[in-house]
């Protein structure tokens, strides 16, 4: 189990302060690390840092909005100077817009999610991956979605988005794998978090979708994509750049 252990290794989280930035935060503390977490508002934690602490690792809040590039950039200067260098980032932050048909979409609306999933994604790993390649050593580890593999109904410029994450994913391992930087992606199906907490409300819906997780037929857990990014961040997937691990239940399997 050596391999999965992440003593030593430091890592900034965006998007840390809930949900699924939250359980990842505190799964790569669990595994040895010393986390960063990017916030959009540093002094509001809500305890991330004292629960990190409690586990014998370190824990630096940074402010962190990822739609703010020169502030993220200084997050992730501060995270090398607090640990004196960078092993892991995951992409966390991201979202979308209420639900509507492709008709409905203004400009305004596309920009915010494209703004917000992939300009955001592209180059925060461009500038903590300098630090990466010029160490010869790194892991990158980027929020896709499921609804990058399939079509939402209501959904289309946030499944494109995370369809291009994807791709990007690709394009940015096939460059930096001679640095053994690596470069991955999960992308999970709908998860119980405050994020989806409103959809998950309507029974209709949540029936839908337990229906449409197809092999296992339930809605998942932070941990359960906490505990994947774990892995692809560490030496068990040392021969893993490139990939999108779908977390969906089987959804996209049907």
């Amino acid at each position: 189990m050596s391999a999965f252990d992440l003593t030593g290794r430091t890592a900034l989280v965006s998007g840390a302060a809930r949900g699924l930035g939250r359980a990842i935060a505190l799964a790569l503390a669990d595994a040895g690390a010393d986390v960063a977490l990017g916030l959009r508002d540093k002094a509001a934690d809500g305890g991330l840092v004292k629960e990190i602490e409690a586990k014998g690792r370190k824990a630096v809040p940074l402010q962190m909005d990822v739609l703010d590039l020169k502030q993220s950039y200084a997050a992730i200067d501060a995270a090398i100077a607090a640990f004196g260098k960078l092993d892991i980032l995951v992409n966390n932050a991201g979202g979308g817009v209420d639900e509507r048909p492709v008709e409905a979409y203004v400009e305004a609306d596309y920009d915010f999610v494209l703004d917000l999933n992939v300009k955001s994604t592209f180059f925060i790993s461009q500038y903590a991956g300098k630090h990466m390649l010029a160490r010869k050593s790194g892991a990158i580890v980027n929020m896709g979605s499921q609804a990058g593999a399939i079509a939402l109904p209501g959904e289309a410029v946030y499944c494109l988005s995370k369809a291009a994450v994807a791709h990007m994913t690709k394009c940015f391992a096939v460059e930096w794998g001679k640095d053994n930087v690596r470069v991955n992606c999960v992308a999970p199906t709908f998860i119980e978090t405050d994020g989806t907490a409103d959809m998950l409300a309507r029974p209709a819906f949540k029936a839908e979708v337990i229906e449409r997780i197809a092999a296992l037929h339930r809605i998942g857990q932070p941990r359960e994509v906490a505990d994947a990014v774990v892995f692809l961040a560490s030496d068990a997937a040392s021969l893993i750049t490139g990939q999108t691990l779908l977390i969906d239940g089987g959804w996209t399997a049907r």
